[in-house]
């Protein structure tokens, strides 16, 4: 156990400071996180990477935080079938340009499941097979999923910063 939080616990930590945007709830949700994934480790199965399945619990658990502290609706439901079809990309340059300062007041304007994927992509560097089986969604609902959140987050930048 003391090897397995010794390798993972920075990376669960962080990831659930960037979720929960709370010291307290984080170190908390860490504790939480290492001690559902040692309850769990005998339901590990070889079908992910040991990081992907800590990333997915660690994920899943700071939305439920989220969910329970907010009271609100369930942040994935599927929107793919509701929503009209967006026909222009948004380029990643376009996030790459924005000042990192501004970038994390955009994201902190998104809705938590856009943040997410977006951090997931760009902050962890995760192939969207891997965020598929994180959000145990089809690769095609997340690059869906990855491009509204673009979107989102230029047409905040805009909002916000209307002089760039």
């Amino acid at each position: 156990f003391n090897i397995l939080y010794k390798n993972y616990s920075g990376k669960v930590y962080g990831k659930c400071l960037s979720l929960l945007r709370d010291e307290g709830l984080a170190k908390d949700a860490t504790q939480d996180i290492f001690i559902k994934i040692f309850l769990n480790l005998s339901k590990f199965g070889a079908q992910s990477k040991f990081s992907t399945w800590v990333y997915s619990i660690t994920y899943n658990y700071c939305i439920d935080v989220i969910r329970k502290k907010k009271k609100m609706r369930s942040v994935f439901s599927d929107e793919i079938e509701n929503a009209p079809e967006i026909i222009d990309d948004v380029p990643d340059e376009a996030l790459f340009a924005m000042e990192v300062s501004r970038l994390k007041v955009v994201l902190d304007e998104l809705p938590v499941g856009d943040k997410a994927v977006l951090l997931m992509k760009y902050q962890d560097d995760l192939q969207i097979k891997e965020i598929a089986a994180i959000l145990n969604k089809t690769e095609s609902a997340i690059k869906m999923k990855i491009k509204r959140a673009k979107h989102k987050a230029q047409r905040i930048y805009k909002e916000l910063y209307p002089e760039d």
